[in-house]
């Protein structure tokens, strides 16, 4: 068996993956000692007032990071495309056809 070639100009899917869903998990503690920090909806006063509030804040965080760290990579992905007003003609001319009905 041969084994798959990668292309040199193929990114290294996975750790671009991991890299900025990482990113993502750093915004979201941002995002979450800020909304501790500044008492949003009383959630630090409930976090300190119950012996499991570290659950409630690795939680904040855990969650917060899966959605940061989506849209962090759908931003990149979607940021690499290519633009349609570029001038390249990819999918040929496009020539208006006439299509007569049978009624």
């Amino acid at each position: 068996m041969e084994k798959a070639r990668k292309s040199s100009s193929e990114p290294d899917l996975m750790a671009f993956y991991l890299r900025h869903c990482a990113i993502g998990f750093v915004l979201s503690a941002v995002f979450v000692g800020l909304i501790l920090w500044f008492d949003i909806a009383g959630l630090r006063h409930l976090v300190m007032g119950s012996d499991i509030g570290w659950l409630a804040v690795f939680l904040l965080w855990f969650f917060h990071g899966t959605v940061f760290g989506s849209v962090q990579f759908a931003i990149v992905v979607m940021g690499q495309a290519e633009d349609p007003n570029d001038g390249g003609h990819r999918g040929g001319t496009m020539i208006p056809a006439v299509v007569r009905s049978k009624n």
